[in-house]
């Protein structure tokens, strides 16, 4: 048996020797990858809480990951006595295969790439993309993920994001609100106006400048239709229009004025 084993290792104790290190080497280079990784992905988090976009961290986080991982494999065939070069040449020849395969995927990642630089919006905006609407939770290299008003989780291929128009109802940081009411045509129109002036002054969301604003909007059919226009911060928006919407209905009524409802005159003619 010693005869044996003394044989064997004289005969590839050299090749099990060099493969063994090889192997270890390779396993320090992948260890070293995954350290690497994990840092930098730490590091980006870090840096989202204090300097950096977070609607970056997603993206920044693969394409490092990626090319670190990407380098470790070079490094690991290095090790191992592969001829790299033939394999790049290969795996060149094979992605522009794929690449033709996958155009769509791949104007996806283009997509994603423009709308990280020009920014129309960011982690955490309130946003139109198409078909769609909702808060922005991530962008990523192929998908952007959106929350839905009512909870759902909608993702977007970013091709169809960058081919649409995009409404930013957050970027701004303030919008327009307008509550409308009808009244009768026997009303007083300036005691209405008066009325919808005193509910805005009323309001302390509104901002001041511009300044609120009312004015007669349309002559229906039933109706004089009299508009309450201000201005208010994005976060007041929804809950300063419900509550306008309630206390200018209120103040008409206490004003005696009349919201009529749908009326048609019919004469008949005999």
């Amino acid at each position: 048996m010693t005869s044996a084993l003394s044989a064997f290792w004289a005969t590839y104790g050299h090749t099990v020797t060099v493969w063994s290190t090889r192997i270890a080497l390779s396993v320090l280079a992948l260890a070293v990858c995954k350290g690497a990784t994990l840092v930098v992905r730490w590091l980006l988090g870090r840096a989202a809480r204090r300097r950096l976009d977070p609607t970056l961290v997603p993206v920044l986080r693969t394409v490092t990951s990626i090319g670190i991982w990407a380098l470790g494999g070079v490094a690991v065939l290095d090790i191992c006595g592969v001829n790299a070069n033939g394999l790049v040449a290969l795996i060149g020849a094979a992605g522009l295969t794929v690449g033709l395969a996958l155009r769509e995927t791949l104007s996806n990642i283009a997509a994603g790439i423009m709308l990280l630089l020009l920014r129309p919006f960011r982690a955490g905006d309130v946003v139109d993309c198409g078909p769609r609407s909702g808060t922005v939770e991530t962008v990523g290299l192929f998908t952007t993920i959106l929350r839905a008003a009512d909870g759902l989780y909608v993702s977007i291929p970013n091709g169809t994001i960058w081919s649409s128009d995009v409404v930013n109802y957050t970027r701004n940081g303030r919008r327009r609100l307008a509550v409308s009411v009808g009244i009768a045509y026997g009303d007083s129109i300036d005691q209405g106006l008066e009325v919808l002036r005193a509910v805005a002054a009323e309001e302390p969301r509104l901002l001041p400048d511009p300044e609120p604003s009312v004015a007669v909007t349309a002559l229906g059919d039933s109706a004089v239709t009299l508009t309450l226009r201000g201005w208010t911060s994005v976060e007041d928006y929804w809950p300063t229009t419900f509550d306008l919407n309630r206390r200018v209905k209120l103040a008409i009524e206490a004003a005696g004025l009349t919201i009529p409802f749908p009326q048609r005159d019919v004469h008949l003619i005999r």
